[in-house]
């Protein structure tokens, strides 16, 4: 499942977050990649414990914990501390597929990959997340505050950016619902239910409403590791 969840960060917070990053220390990117991805990642990075990533880190989590819809979308376990990246010109990451397991002495598992944009479309040329799944390759470059979640088992690339800078806030997710099909299922019926609840006007619901309600918490019963 590919996902666009609009103005997950508010004017007020992007505007914060680029001024601390403008005045960042980065590092070279290749710090945290796996040996095939060091190959082909040419960009920029916060290093990955220093107290300004772990400052807007901790911003973006309170973020994504008032957002339903990647709660709903995600069904996270676990998150890892988000990175911060910049690219400039003729900077760009190659084909490369996320490594399964993130972390060291507290390893968990790569299911979801989100890219949180933090620089607006118009800022840069060139930089679009290129993602390639059974339907093609998609291009992706959203409006700041915009974030795109993905299956992190997809081979995907950041196209060279010719011009100006592509800020980015990116993270994995181990989920409650390891397979991708299941958790699309499950997002797709609770956003139904949710979007029948508004349109029926009561939040307890229906007696139908009810049962779909019961179906999705046996179904997550069902399929969750906790």
């Amino acid at each position: 499942m590919l996902l666009h969840i609009e103005q997950v960060l508010s004017a007020a917070e992007l505007a914060d977050i680029n001024a601390m990053l403008r005045d960042g220390e980065f590092s070279d990117g290749r710090a945290t990649a796996g040996y095939q991805s060091a190959a082909v990642k040419r960009n920029l990075q916060l290093p990955e414990h220093s107290a300004l990533a772990g400052k807007l880190g901790d911003r973006v989590l309170a973020a994504l914990e008032r957002c339903s819809r990647f709660s709903s979308a995600a069904l996270p376990r676990r998150i890892c501390r988000p990175l911060f990246s910049c690219y400039t010109p003729g900077m760009y990451f190659g084909d490369h597929a996320d490594n399964a397991i993130r972390g060291g002495v507290n390893p968990m598992r790569a299911d979801v990959s989100v890219t949180l944009f933090l620089s607006e479309p118009a800022d840069y040329d060139g930089g679009e997340l290129i993602i390639n799944d059974a339907y093609g390759a998609h291009h992706v470059k959203l409006s700041a505050g915009d974030l795109l979640l993905y299956p992190s088992g997809s081979l995907h690339r950041v196209s060279e950016v010719t011009r100006g800078a592509r800020r980015v806030c990116f993270f994995w997710i181990q989920s409650m619902i390891r397979d991708n099909a299941q958790r699309q299922m499950l997002y797709e019926l609770d956003q139904a239910i949710m979007g029948l609840q508004r349109r029926e006007g009561c939040h307890d619901g229906s007696p139908e409403i009810l049962s779909l309600i019961n179906c999705y918490h046996n179904l997550l019963r069902l399929w969750a590791e906790v």
